[in-house]
């Protein structure tokens, strides 16, 4: 299990220090906002939406590494997505990262798997999920700056 939770701290570092999609969208069809108070958390979130389908996200931002890294895994795991996908991608990976989900969650998530050890750190879930929650802000179109809380 050491090993696993190696390979895991790796991805994690790794998407911290070299983050996917990490930059601007020239016009997106939404741009949302999250914070995290806790933890100083901050990024803007980018979606183009295509035919009910998330064609294009980025995002830019700063945070710990869990924040950043887990906005990275996000973004690469959700383009080409269905928005009802990417929702119950982000209940699946809630329910894991709070310690709620089940072993069939945890094998489905891919990568994202990476930052279930975060469930036994519960100040981290909130730097894990931000991202998640600014990006159901930003699919529901709202104007408003997504929390963690």
């Amino acid at each position: 299990m050491s090993d696993l939770r190696e390979l895991y701290q790796e991805v994690i570092l790794d998407h911290n220090k070299s983050p996917r999609n990490f930059h601007a969208l020239p016009a997106p069809a939404s741009k949302s906002e999250g914070y995290n108070p806790l933890c100083g958390d901050r990024l803007n979130l980018y979606l183009l939406l295509e035919d009910g389908c998330v064609k294009d996200i980025a995002f830019e931002g700063s945070g710990c590494a869990i924040s950043k890294a887990s906005a990275s895994l996000m973004t690469a795991a959700v383009k080409g997505k269905s928005v009802r996908e990417a929702e119950a991608l982000f209940e699946k990976f809630h329910r894991v990262v709070s310690g709620k989900g089940s072993e069939e969650d945890l094998k489905s998530l891919g990568s994202l798997a990476s930052l279930a050890g975060v469930s036994e750190f519960p100040a981290r879930v909130k730097c894990a999920t931000l991202c998640w929650h600014t990006l159901h802000s930003g699919l529901e179109h709202k104007n408003t700056t997504a929390t963690s809380e």
